[in-house]
């Protein structure tokens, strides 16, 4: 009876002991990183998307560092000059997933008249290479499922494709529209894929997609010369098919 009471002591000494360890000890230390401070970049006027971020719009604030995304911005030279990727309220902090280094959409300032820029819907992960595709690559269009007959085609006339842009469904560019990792929001998949196009290619591929299911396939992506060279041989390909549209028929 002794010896169980002696047991009983030693064990309720263990529990006291423990419980002012993790109060004088683990406690304060989890206190402690709670009250950590950490300055980060905020949000102080209204910013819509697209625009370009000026140093009128932005401060630096120390706030809490417990819970804060892991890649939340904090130093005004990664904001300034960049644009925002969706509309900024004020009151945001800012992660990299919510700016962009270039002007949205910038590429359709290339258009010169001679060519459209057009988007096509992926209906599917694997119609549009499992959201691999990036701006500038170059891919050839399949139609599979194709009017009555429901047959599959690659049409010469778009065997060599540019990409201006890969755009989720949310309306933001795949490559801006991820998330960081700390968050449990999923990267969105892209929706559009929008194509550098002549009048001709625009009009197949709306026909095409209305009346069938498009596929792209990667010909090529890496050095901007080596890309043109295929554009241009799509090119040649428009520009012999117009000759031979404009030859004089030959007397029998």
């Amino acid at each position: 009876m002794k010896k169980l009471f002696r047991n009983r002591t030693v064990l309720g000494a263990a529990c006291i002991l423990l419980s002012l360890v993790l109060c004088l000890g683990i406690a304060p230390l989890l206190n402690q990183t709670a009250s950590e401070q950490t300055d980060i970049v905020r949000i102080i006027k209204d910013i819509s998307k697209g625009a370009a971020i000026t140093a009128d719009q932005v401060e630096t604030v120390q706030v809490g560092a417990y819970h804060l995304p892991a890649d939340v911005l904090k130093s005004p030279d990664a904001v300034i000059g960049q644009y925002a990727a969706v509309d900024l309220k004020k009151g945001d902090y800012l992660l990299p997933s919510k700016l962009s280094s270039l002007p949205l959409d910038a590429y359709l300032n290339r258009l010169d008249g001679a060519k459209q820029a057009m988007s096509v819907t992926i209906k599917s992960l694997a119609a549009g290479l499992s959201g691999k595709l990036q701006p500038g690559d170059i891919v050839a269009l399949i139609a599979s499922d194709y009017g009555e007959l429901r047959s599959t085609t690659l049409p010469p006339e778009l065997q060599y494709v540019e990409v201006l842009a890969v755009t989720a469904s949310s309306g933001l560019d795949a490559q801006n529209s991820s998330t960081s990792a700390d968050s449990e929001e999923e990267k969105e998949l892209p929706s559009t894929l929008t194509l550098l196009v002549l009048p001709q290619q625009a009009q197949l591929l709306a026909d095409l997609e209305s009346k069938g299911t498009l596929h792209t396939t990667l010909v090529y992506r890496g050095d901007p010369n080596t890309a043109k060279a295929f554009t241009d041989k799509q090119a040649a390909y428009f520009t012999a098919k117009q000759a031979a549209s404009e030859e004089p028929a030959h007397d029998q």
